[in-house]
């Protein structure tokens, strides 16, 4: 799971940081569904990838990569837009999937030791 956690956190910065980015079938979903979809896969990989971790920091590391993103995004040359609310939308879906995913690995593992 950490190998494609890495490879969609990978995508993700990439096709964020491209001027004009590929044509995707999900693109008639908006750019906020776009944003949902990356940041609860990225959210229920890390949590899969790394069950060790504090829930709350997978959470806090994820959403500062949205922010930087959307930094990123308002740089002149790549004539890109920079958009707070997405970076709400990306955090929110984060803190989501973070605590359903910390709800469904304590239910599987009632050890679990990291909590949110």
């Amino acid at each position: 799971m950490r190998l494609l956690f890495w490879l969609a956190l990978i995508f993700s910065v990439v096709m964020a940081g491209l001027p004009n980015p590929p044509r995707l079938p999900i693109d008639s979903y908006g750019d906020k569904f776009e944003h949902i979809l990356a940041f609860s896969a990225l959210a229920a990989l890390a949590a899969l990838g790394f069950p060790g971790s504090l829930r709350w920091r997978i959470a806090e590391r994820l959403s500062f990569v949205g922010a930087l993103i959307e930094v990123t995004q308002s740089i002149p040359a790549l004539h890109r837009d920079c958009d707070i609310r997405d970076w709400i939308v990306d955090t929110v879906a984060i803190v989501v999937v973070t605590v359903v995913m910390g709800f469904l690995l304590r239910r599987r593992d009632p050890d679990e030791s990291a909590v949110i």
